[in-house]
């Protein structure tokens, strides 16, 4: 029988694909986190704000003011700021200006 359409058993479902669970990060500092950040994040030697979310479960935004906040103390030091993504290392002894 050669005109006959061929059907299939069943539908093809579609798979839902592969599910990433939610980030619980906190939006507040608590007395751990915040002693944490003060201690240990001027150690590190490379500090981004998504370094201090991965490490300290903290939203981008409390980590972008932490590390302002470290910044304008003096624990770290600006390497570079390109639009949103700010790039800080530990403080060293001041570098001199070459005259």
């Amino acid at each position: 029988m050669a005109g006959k359409p061929t059907v299939p058993k069943n539908k093809k479902k579609w798979s839902k694909g592969k599910v990433q669970d939610k980030a619980n990060n906190s939006v507040y500092f608590n007395a751990e986190t915040l002693a944490k950040l003060e201690k240990e994040v001027p150690a590190y030697k490379l500090i981004t704000p998504s370094v201090l979310v991965d490490r300290l479960r903290i939203n981008g935004s409390l980590a972008r003011r932490a590390l302002r906040d470290l910044a304008d103390r003096g624990s770290i030091r600006l390497v570079s700021a390109h639009n949103s993504q700010l790039i800080y290392t530990r403080a060293t002894a001041p570098v001199e200006a070459e005259a």
